[in-house]
């Protein structure tokens, strides 16, 4: 069930966290938001571990959530921040194969939590990838690429260097912010599990009934997954043929460390295409 409070409580302090123009204040606000969904979501596994009623009326489940139309550039990129956030609040996603929609397997306060926290990263992704256009920056620098040469027994792979295109930049620099974000909210998530295992040894709550309960968890979710998906393959967040800049990768990371997570923009917004 939805928990719109939690959800109050995630907005108001992402909505901090872009308040401030201060970058440590927002990186404590932006990892107390994902401190709370994490807490949020153990108090759920704990609370279902010991009530077979609510192992039976709290259970997995699949939400679609569109990520943009068919065929606009650089879809892989949001796909990737859904994807990483997602990983953050124990999801696990399917991406259709043009990378319009994506398939949530798990709780519906994760799912809720994942959306909130995607709704305001995207937007600011493509305003610092847009900024990082504008700044020309990118301009001047390469990118390299595999290419074959030849045909037959004579073809071979070489790496070929070009002059690096907007659109190389953009992807290469959203690509980077959204693992960036990943890892940035991995970590405020184990911080939040650390926690609840030092108020179990505390004595706080009965011994080991945390860990248990994330493990119970992460069974059903596996199982639901298991028995719900038709995917097929394995996706990736980058194609080989793209291209591959440090620059713009290390620009999008910074970026990446900066951003200030919000929730206060609606999910689903209209957000400004990526421009060749």
């Amino acid at each position: 069930m939805r928990d719109d409070k939690l959800l109050t409580r995630i907005s108001a302090l992402l909505r901090q966290a872009e308040g401030t123009d201060n970058p440590h204040e927002a990186e404590t606000f932006m990892a107390a938001a994902q401190r709370l969904a994490t807490a949020a979501a153990i108090d759920l596994a704990v609370a279902r571990a010991h009530d077979p009623t609510g192992r039976t009326t709290t259970v997995p489940q699949s939400r679609q959530i569109a990520i943009g139309e068919p065929g606009k550039r650089g879809l892989r990129t949001y796909v990737q921040l859904f994807v990483a956030i997602g990983r953050a609040n124990d999801l696990t996603v399917d991406v259709a194969g043009n990378s319009t929609f994506v398939l949530a397997y798990g709780y519906a306060d994760d799912i809720d939590a994942t959306q909130a926290l995607y709704s305001s990263l995207i937007v600011q992704m493509v305003a610092a990838s847009d900024a990082y256009l504008r700044s020309g920056a990118y301009k001047g620098e390469t990118f390299a690429r595999v290419v074959k040469r030849g045909s037959g027994w004579r073809a071979r792979r070489v790496i070929e260097e070009k002059p690096l295109s907007p659109i190389t930049a953009r992807l290469n620099f959203q690509s980077a912010f959204a693992e960036r974000i990943g890892k940035r909210l991995v970590q405020a998530r184990d911080e939040a599990r650390d926690e609840a295992m030092s108020a179990e040894r505390d004595g706080v709550v009965s011994a080991s009934s945390t860990a248990i309960a994330l493990r119970n968890k992460e069974i059903e979710v596996a199982d639901y997954y298991r028995a719900e998906s038709t995917a097929r393959g394995t996706w990736r967040p980058s194609s080989a043929t793209a291209g591959y800049s440090e620059a713009a990768r290390q620009a999008g990371d910074r970026a990446g460390r900066r951003a200030k997570i919000g929730s206060d923009r609606e999910f689903g917004s209209p957000r400004g295409a990526l421009e060749a």
